[in-house]
């Protein structure tokens, strides 16, 4: 039976994801800092469900994943969705350090449990929720499009790192655009919405497929490319009013 571990599994894509990973006969062990949600999941598969606590900032939070892997029975796809970010053009230092915190150190911190893990129990799958804010400095939102341009980097770098060593270990790096979520509710029009439940459907597509990497969806792929091209003396010109970039 194939086993997975989801990290931020209480809300939105997170939690759609392991649906989907239940309904295909997964064993899942879910975690996140709220728990009551995860306990209602649960309940729908009490036998195939491991909950764990889990604040991916907090000490003591690598021994509880490895705790959770163990309960699971082992971990064939690691799958992390954990995320922070504000749009912060004043750069109100509480938003910006708490954005570096989630998004850098903790990243880092769960990423290589699970990597070291892998590394010594026969392989697996590392699947993490990054975004297309990764593509570019964006001047509303510095430390949240820094931290996901660190993680696309990270995973490159493990990805490199577990082909040199012969590991058994696959990535996929997971860029969404703007998707329908509670980080997204405060009643604003975002152009090109995604709901979550067809996100959760084609990031399983891109692991079932073994994509490296998959920007989410095909109009959000035409639009970070354009981005790619666009010169530095041009892009720092540009002036961007998103409410939002999660």
């Amino acid at each position: 039976m194939k086993k997975a571990v989801v990290m931020g599994a209480s809300s939105g894509i997170g939690m759609e994801v392991a649906k989907l990973l239940l309904a295909d006969g997964w064993t899942i062990g879910v975690a996140a800092r709220r728990t009551d949600l995860l306990e209602q999941l649960k309940d729908t598969a009490p036998e195939r469900v491991v909950v764990e606590t889990i604040d991916v900032n907090a000490d003591g939070a690598e021994e509880k994943l490895l705790s959770l892997i163990d309960r699971t029975g082992g971990v064939d796809l690691f799958f992390y969705a954990p995320g922070v970010g504000w749009q912060n053009p004043t750069l109100e230092p509480d938003k910006e350090n708490t954005t570096v915190a989630t998004n850098a150190f903790g990243f880092t911190r769960m990423m290589g449990t699970a990597f070291r893990y892998m590394a010594t129990n026969g392989g697996g799958h590392i699947a993490a929720i990054t975004s297309i804010a990764g593509t570019k400095g964006l001047g509303p939102a510095p430390a949240y499009s820094a931290t996901k341009a660190f993680q696309n980097t990270y995973l490159q770098a493990l990805e490199q790192q577990a082909n040199a060593r012969k590991l058994n270990i696959r990535f996929t790096d997971l860029r969404p655009g703007f998707v329908d979520t509670a980080l997204l509710g405060d009643g604003k029009h975002y152009p090109l919405l995604l709901k979550k439940e067809d996100v959760a459907r084609e990031m399983m597509d891109a692991i079932r497929h073994k994509n490296h990497i998959r920007v989410i969806d095909w109009r959000w792929r035409i639009l970070t490319a354009l981005w790619r091209r666009i010169p530095r003396c041009i892009w720092r010109h540009l002036r961007l009013e998103t409410k939002s970039l999660k």
